[in-house]
């Protein structure tokens, strides 16, 4: 590509995951992405500046090729204020109206969109929910879980039982408030799916950031899905597990379109049954969702390595999936039911002796990279020579962002950008998600005088002693013969320990730190 193309990008929420990491992964390409400026988005519960972040989003187009856009942002002012707002139909239809108009004045603007189902979490936790939610949101989840299967016929008597209990406990106005609010969001997925429907969004993805088989969130995906199909719009609009990383996603995607490449992955599994385990906070096998995943990027997979542009291996569960955190303890199902000597033999053999790129989707648990895996990519010199790594958050999450750095690096290769960004993911999904946050978060925060929902700011003690440990983790568990991360920036963007705000680089032996 001769010419650089600029892209209007609208992030799900100021975290790093959303705000950050496609601008970071478009860095040294021909993608510029530009986004809104910080002071116009929110901050957690507090929704961003709607009326701004239209004006923005006009005004970008305007100088535009192409838009990736969370509806939800643009909508609500945000994934967590979209869980809070008290917003009515008719106003969400006038802000998605403006799409209308903005295409009409850029008809070449190329849309690709996203915009959530509204998640049910099975906890009762106000975090990221209304604040009613720290006493009731199990009983609102089990009763929309069992109150589904009972509509199905296959409830069991303890559970019509446990739905009795709670329908005489759970307060009605509560449940009114919460059900108000999902019906006018699952009315506003459809309002979208007309401008799919209309041309307008030229692709949209509906992800699931937190889902089971039954309960709110599985009818109201029922209903979305059945407005596709009728719409006939299977092929342009996707539901799957995911939402931090589909900003990356719909990047890579576009990047592909526009340069008219459909990579071709080939997928290597560390377990035969890996395929077939049921991610935590997702619905589905991971082999349904790995499809989704790659094919909503713009790829597709390959039947075998040799036709394949990329090797994608995965580090699956053997079994059931647990957390990054409980990884010291033996489990059966991961050491005996996955071979991970074998997975990391396989690449290494693929990139070396078949000069193939390869990539690593550290999912064998939720929240954070396995460290096991890590240390045996290290003894193989092999951390700073693939073509992307992640390992944070849910499965998903994992896919999407490491699918979208490969395929990146299928059209830009080993740039100085993609070591860095290479760093940050060690860093931030192995060192800190997998082993500090951990530490810290049982004792040490406590003995400050914080818990791990409440620290000192975002750049308090805590970031310093965060950072701290980061620098020691990185030194023993990444940094290698071929060079070293240096962090060159710390902060806790919620004011809690769960997400770390990193800037590190990538600094290759021999080059001093002061360059």
């Amino acid at each position: 590509m001769a010419n650089s193309y600029t892209i209007a990008f609208v992030p799900l929420d100021e975290r790093p995951c959303n705000y950050e990491f496609p601008p970071l992964l478009a860095r040294g390409t021909d993608f510029e992405v530009q986004r809104p400026p910080m002071q116009l988005m929110g901050l957690k519960k507090r929704p961003g500046d709607a009326d701004g972040l239209w004006r923005w989003f006009e005004e970008a187009c305007s100088q535009a090729d192409g838009a990736v856009v969370a509806l939800d942002t643009l909508l609500y002012g945000g994934i967590i204020p979209s869980r809070l707002h008290l917003l009515q139909l008719e106003e969400l239809a006038a802000r998605l109206d403006k799409l209308r108009d903005i295409k009409r004045l850029h008809p070449k603007l190329v849309i690709y969109a996203f915009q959530l189902i509204m998640r049910c979490p099975q906890y009762s936790l106000s975090d990221e929910e209304p604040d009613y939610y720290a006493d009731w949101g199990r009983e609102i989840f089990r009763k929309g879980f069992i109150g589904h299967r009972k509509e199905l016929g296959n409830a069991s008597g303890e559970e019509l039982e446990e739905l009795a209990e709670i329908e005489a406990r759970l307060p009605q106005e509560i449940l009114d408030d919460y059900l108000a609010r999902r019906s006018i969001n699952i009315e506003a997925n459809k309002l979208v799916l007309e401008l799919v429907k209309e041309g307008i969004i030229e692709f949209l993805i509906f992800p699931q950031d937190d889902s089971a088989p039954f309960g709110h969130t599985a009818k109201d995906q029922q209903k979305v899905r059945a407005r596709i199909t009728e719409l006939d719009l299977e092929l342009k609009a996707y539901m799957y597990p995911g939402a931090d990383e589909v900003g990356c996603t719909l990047l890579a995607r576009m990047i592909n379109k526009t340069t008219g490449s459909v990579p071709l992955i080939y997928p290597r599994l560390s377990s035969v049954q890996g395929a077939f385990v049921t991610p935590l906070f997702e619905d589905r096998f991971f082999y349904e969702t790995l499809k989704y995943q790659i094919t909503a990027a713009g790829g597709l997979i390959a039947s075998s390595a040799q036709e394949a542009d990329l090797v994608l291996l995965l580090n699956t569960p053997g079994e059931t999936m647990m957390e990054a955190v409980s990884q010291h303890q033996s489990f059966f199902s991961y050491d005996v039911y996955r071979n991970l000597m074998e997975l990391v033999e396989y690449g290494d053999y693929i990139m070396k002796h078949k000069g193939k790129p390869v990539a690593v989707a550290d999912v064998g648990y939720a929240n954070g990279g396995d460290q096991k895996l890590v240390k045996m990519l290290r003894e193989k010199e092999m951390l700073f020579e693939l073509a992307g790594y992640a390992g944070w958050n849910t499965s998903s999450n994992t896919l999407g962002t490491v699918i979208s750095q490969a395929m990146i690096y299928l059209h830009y290769g080993r740039t100085k950008e993609h070591l860095d960004f290479l760093g940050l993911r060690y860093a931030e999904d192995v060192c800190y998600c997998s082993v500090v946050r951990g530490e810290l978060s049982e004792g040490p925060i406590q003995e400050l005088g914080f818990g791990k929902y409440l620290l000192d700011g975002q750049r308090g003690k805590v970031s310093a002693l965060v950072e701290q440990r980061l620098r020691q983790e990185l030194a023993s568990r990444i940094d290698g013969p071929g060079g070293k991360v240096e962090i060159t920036d710390c902060y806790m963007p919620w004011n809690r320990m769960f997400e770390v705000g990193l800037s590190v680089r990538f600094v290759p032996a021999g080059e001093s730190k002061e360059q």
